[in-house]
């Protein structure tokens, strides 16, 4: 099986395009490859790389592909609220051009990586299976609904589009992310022995390992085509709900040492939501969760500890995406659309010679 992976290089890219090369398929990666320095442990990556945007791309780039496993996008809610028009053009409208270039290349099967961000700030009470009502307080959530919406609208007898929901992302990837809600409070925990939440801690977040993310991935491509055609699927586990307080107290528990503060100042995040992910498990029986918040604290503990990260390191921002784009907007490295700015190029042909 042939399988492109857009947002190869990222967060999960990197970690799924292993795990499917590990699985058998031949794996093209695809990425615009904005964080070309962010290496948080070394990676190969796929032998075969296309260095694209994804509003850039071409049918001829779908050449003998049999399924497109769709990742790219502006990711998390900081980084999609620094231009709110491009986010949707990114997340949403290329999207749903490039599954329409997959529909009309004779491409079955399209897997979208969308977000339980987008059932934004729920009743405390409530548990929100695939059928609750979307909620979306940013622009990155907005554009995932948007996404999903036309996607479904794509599906054909011939065409099959899967949307995957996933929980907020932690663990150990070669492009690390330290800003997730437990990767974060961990490296604050492991650099400066204080575990600082910012809020009241009561705000719910569903977790999700990466690897557990790329499971559902893979038995989704595996699984037959009538089962998941046009199905959407939250993706986790329903004993995986957590308090923000309570994921403070998991790192707290793998780091003794360290304080826990729960300062109590309202932030400008106001998504709370608990999620429902029985249906996962019935359509794809053979899902098993692999991976819980405490052992992903344990993993991160080891890998720290190996890698030696410093508090310097953690705080330069090298590891958070917001940041990275913001500095290279500042230096002219990109345009304000994030395309490679020519003068900047220009310039840095003349002085490097």
């Amino acid at each position: 099986m042939k399988v492109l992976v857009t947002g190869s290089h990222g967060y999960i890219g990197s970690v799924l395009c292993d795990e499917l090369m590990r699985n058998g398929a031949e794996v093209i990666g695809l990425d615009t490859n904005l964080y070309p320095n962010k290496e948080f442990l070394p990676w190969t990556g796929p032998a075969k790389f296309l260095e694209i945007d994804i509003r850039d791309i071409e049918p001829r780039n779908l050449d003998d592909v049999d399924v497109v496993v769709h990742l790219a996008a502006l990711s998390n809610d900081p980084l999609g609220e620094l231009d709110p028009s491009l986010t949707s053009d990114i997340n949403h409208t290329a999207s749903i051009r490039l599954a329409s270039l997959c529909r009309d290349r004779k491409i079955r099967r399209f897997i979208f990586s969308s977000s339980c961000s987008i059932y934004g700030a729920s009743e405390d009470s409530a548990v929100l299976d695939e059928t609750a009502p979307f909620a979306p307080v940013s622009a990155y959530a907005r554009s995932k609904v948007d996404t999903e919406h036309e996607l479904l609208e794509l599906a054909t007898k011939d065409f099959a589009p899967i949307i995957l929901r996933n929980a907020t992302a932690y663990g150990v990837s070669p492009k690390m992310r330290f800003d997730l809600v437990l990767n974060n409070l961990f490296a604050w925990g492991f650099t400066t022995g204080h575990i600082r939440i910012d809020s009241d801690g009561t705000p719910w977040r569903p977790l999700v390992h990466i690897r557990d993310i790329c499971q559902a991935i893979v038995l989704s491509l595996e699984a037959p085509e009538e089962v998941i055609r046009s199905q959407s699927f939250n993706v986790g586990d329903d004993q995986e709900n957590y308090r923000v307080h309570d994921i403070g107290r998991i790192v707290q528990r793998t780091l003794p040492e360290a304080k826990l503060q729960v300062t109590g100042i309202a932030g400008s995040d106001s998504r709370s939501y608990r999620v429902n992910f029985q249906k996962l498990h019935i359509v794809l029986p053979t899902f098993r969760k692999q991976w819980t918040a405490q052992r992903g604290a344990e993993e991160l503990l080891e890998v720290l500890k190996r890698r030696g990260l410093t508090f310097e390191e953690f705080s330069s921002g090298a590891y958070a995406n917001v940041e990275i784009l913001r500095r290279s907007l500042t230096s002219g490295e990109l345009a304000s659309d994030l395309r490679p700015n020519p003068s900047f190029l220009r310039t840095k042909e003349v002085n490097h010679d």
